[in-house]
């Protein structure tokens, strides 16, 4: 037999709850309650939540009024029309993101409240487009959340707006690589709703696709191929176009055969790519030149791998000239990293410069060895000449050991001493107290000791010439503890002038001082409570 369970005391407590002064929180749990145990709900709830709101403006008071009120029949219009004002007060960030102040929580639990609330309500969120792209772009740049909470209400939020009956966000992202060659000419990307489902019969447009650098435009109103195998992909050959190397910013936009699906999200939508090249290293000559004639001793001209061996002296430059064309059109490139590496073979100590264009179409690497000295250290040898290229459009990056070169430097030293505690422990460092200074001589110490406690002397003598009244020292263990303790004190301060440091004498004085202070507080209690 099932058994029997009675709700009648539940259901009043929670109607009662719901009265004039109960905040919103207490409304919705209650609401909810009621409605989940199919009780029914007092008929003033809406009044009583709009009430509410006059005292709690906060995004949590009105996302529990919107789901309190998707909860309940009748007209709904007078709550829907406060999604407009919440969302005002909404914060944006960059132009691309809408949140409010306290972050996720409020935000997701606005945007999913009010879209349930809009469901029953059968109203359009009166929420403008670009306001929920952006609240949609905040949502999804949060998803990866270590909170259970906040996944759960991202996910509630997101569905929410991805399922709305209002309109359908889409989002457009590349799927294919960034860059772009002849071994890979096509540039794929994938049109989805904020779940990752297709979106039926669309039509993808490259409006424009222009070069960053220079601003041309390489097309205008493509139709993207529809893929064949996953109806969310759309390709479109970029190096049919035969585009110059460089970035590109593709603008694209999406259309729905579907007349009665609103896409939000489908203007201006941009994904960046860039079309790279092979490179090729051409007239590549190493020379040694005199330093101050600039006279050719020496020249070789060199093909890839090739290296050439060298020597060269303080009276002498060594010099490199290459240049760097695009393989497929045999046109200079502008390459962003044109390094020049030489390494000690010895020591592996490398030095590094920047080979700069020279105004021909040329590159130049020139090493006045009598004015470079201080770079290696003085330190003569064989080094490695190594050339290094590479660039972001450059498909085939290069380094290239051209030359094995004897260098001899003018001042001749030895490499530099490694540190021994580089990759080890260093020595523990320990505190160090000063040395004391050096003490004067016995008897002088003994003199002026004994002016010191002199003036002690002469007190005691006239505490006797005078009759001192002792008569009111009180008789008891406490005052003669706390007189030992006072003498005491004096004393560790006599051994900290003459042998102990501040740490010892320190911590003596916490031993003494505590006893002290509770003694010398019994007595001067004794004393007060015997005078009154």
């Amino acid at each position: 037999m099932p058994c029997q369970v009675s709700w009648s005391e539940a259901e009043s407590l929670l109607s009662s709850a719901v009265k004039s002064g109960a905040t919103t929180h207490t409304m919705f749990h209650s609401v909810t309650a009621l409605n989940n145990l199919g009780k029914p709900v007092p008929k003033d709830v809406l009044n009583l939540l709009t009430e509410a709101l006059k005292t709690e403006d906060s995004p949590f008071a009105y996302a529990n009024v919107f789901y309190t009120a998707s909860l309940l029949t009748g007209d709904l219009k007078k709550v829907h029309d406060l999604i407009e004002d919440i969302v005002a007060q909404a914060d944006e960030i960059n132009e691309e993101y809408l949140q409010f102040e306290s972050g996720l929580r409020p935000t997701a639990s606005v945007i999913y409240s009010s879209h349930l609330l809009s469901v029953v309500a059968n109203l359009k969120p009166a929420i403008a487009d670009d306001k929920i792209i952006k609240f949609a772009n905040y949502l999804l740049a949060r998803k990866h959340t270590t909170s259970i909470i906040d996944a759960s209400l991202v996910i509630c939020a997101v569905h929410s707006i991805a399922t709305s009956k209002f309109y359908t966000p889409i989002a457009v992202a590349l799927t294919s690589s960034v860059s772009v060659s002849d071994k890979s000419p096509v540039i794929s990307v994938k049109v989805v709703d904020l779940l990752g489902g297709a979106v039926e019969k669309l039509t993808v447009v490259a409006e424009t696709a222009r070069h960053i650098t220079d601003n041309a435009v390489i097309l205008s109103k493509k139709t993207l191929t529809p893929s064949k195998t996953d109806v969310t992909q759309h390709e479109l050959d970029l190096y049919q176009l035969k585009p110059a190397i460089g970035f590109y910013r593709i603008v694209l936009s999406a259309t729905s055969a579907r007349e009665d699906v609103k896409l939000l999200g489908n203007q201006d939508a941009e994904v960046k790519v860039k079309v790279i090249t092979r490179m090729a290293i051409k007239n590549v000559e190493v020379l040694i030149q005199d330093r101050e004639q600039g006279t050719v001793l020496k020249s070789h001209k060199l093909v890839q791998p090739n290296k050439v061996t060298l020597e060269a002296d303080y009276h002498q430059k060594f010099v490199v000239k290459f240049s760097i064309v695009d393989s497929a059109t045999d046109k200079f490139l502008h390459a962003h990293q044109t390094f020049v590496r030489l390494l000690n073979q010895k020591t592996n100590h490398e030095v590094i410069y920047v080979a700069e264009e020279d105004g021909q179409e040329t590159y130049k690497f020139d090493l006045n060895i009598g004015l470079k000295g201080k770079d290696f250290n003085g330190l003569s040898g064989r080094y490695l000449v190594d050339l290094i290229v590479g660039d972001a459009i450059i498909e085939n990056p290069l380094s290239w050991t051209l030359a094995d070169v004897k260098l001899t430097f003018s001042d001749d030293a030895t490499p530099p001493a490694s540190d021994p505690y580089l990759y080890s422990a260093k020595p523990e460092i320990k505190h160090m107290f000063r040395e004391p200074e050096k003490r004067p001589p016995s008897t002088v110490s003994a003199f002026f000791t004994g002016l010191v406690l002199l003036p002690v002397l002469i007190l005691l003598v006239l505490w006797i010439m005078i009759g001192v009244n002792v008569s009111n020292f009180p008789l008891s263990l406490f005052a003669l503890m706390f007189h030992i303790g006072i003498g005491a004190i004096f004393v560790l301060y006599g051994l900290y002038f003459l042998r102990l440091n501040m740490f010892e004498t320190l911590k003596y004085l916490s031993i003494i001082g505590l006893p002290t202070f509770i003694c010398g507080h019994r007595t001067l209690s004794s004393i007060a409570a015997r005078r009154k």
